[in-house]
């Protein structure tokens, strides 16, 4: 797969002088599912805003496309026909009257056929589940509800590159687990998504790639299939490992052999089944 982002030594130094990242490199591949990985202040959210242009760069640059980034009015709006970002905070995001009207703004801003723009709404609505709210109030919608729908806003832009700030945050387990379906339909679309997370089981068993960030800089970017290998590294950024690895490396104390490290619970549990039984052993 080729380098679909990449930003390159790339600084931020907010009002004030903090320092939001501080020479920050890592690449994205196209196609892939990417988890940025830190704890509060480590950069992530800081550096999915110079993905879509929100912010520029102190120093550095961000590429999209094999191309640097411009900060123009034409520039930025061609970007982010093809970069979606969605915050994690629903309320920076929504700003109509009702779900439909929101979900349309951006594909209006394109200056698309009516037509065409109705038939984006329905299927970002339908994509996220929420077609039926159509023509409700943003004010009566939970606060998972007005998630999917800042979703839906910016799938309707058909994106290329998907930017998540903490998606799971705020959602009950049935929201995360229709989320989860949904980021694994997109993906199989081609999209390319990045996410941000404090959650490391959830990266570990979902994500292609892994970036760690800390004190805004990417320390080390590595499949996720590899992570065991990098202990060390995650726990100087203050991480510990998966649940799941802990769990299979006490079990291998207790003379389980595994042939390769389990992903997820669901993982461990096939493992476990296909391990020859003490009457086979004998």
């Amino acid at each position: 797969m080729s380098v679909l982002l990449e930003s390159r030594a790339l600084r931020h130094v907010y009002p004030g002088g903090h320092p939001g990242l501080q020479d920050c490199s890592l690449a994205v591949r196209a196609g892939s599912r990417n988890a940025l990985l830190g704890g509060n202040g480590s950069g992530k959210t800081t550096w999915l805003m110079h993905c879509n242009g929100l912010l520029q760069p102190s120093a550095g640059s961000v590429h999209f496309a094999g191309a640097p980034l411009a900060y123009g009015r034409a520039e930025l709006h061609a970007l982010r026909r093809r970069v979606g970002l969605v915050f994690q905070n629903p309320e920076q995001q929504l700003f109509s009257a009702n779900v439909a009207e929101d979900v349309s703004f951006g594909p209006l801003n394109l200056g698309l056929p009516e037509a065409e723009v109705r038939q984006r709404v329905a299927d970002a609505l339908a994509a996220v589940g929420m077609q039926e709210a159509a023509q409700t109030p943003i004010h009566r919608l939970s606060f998972g509800q007005k998630k999917r729908v800042c979703l839906a806003g910016v799938l309707a832009m058909q994106p290329e590159l998907l930017l998540l700030d903490e998606p799971m945050a705020g959602l009950d387990a049935a929201m995360q687990d229709d989320l989860l379906a949904l980021l694994e339909n997109l993906t199989a679309r081609g999209i390319t998504i990045i996410l941000s997370t404090h959650d490391i089981d959830f990266a570990y068993r979902w994500a292609d790639a892994i970036h760690l960030l800390a004190a805004g800089r990417c320390v080390a970017s590595f499949a996720s299939a590899d992570l065991a290998q990098h202990a060390e590294i995650l726990h100087a950024a203050g991480q510990r490992l998966p649940a799941v690895l802990a769990v299979q490396e006490a079990l291998a104390q207790q003379g389980l052999s595994f042939s390769r490290p389990a992903r997820s619970l669901p993982d461990l549990l096939s493992g476990l089944a296909a391990l020859p039984s003490s009457s086979e052993k004998s």
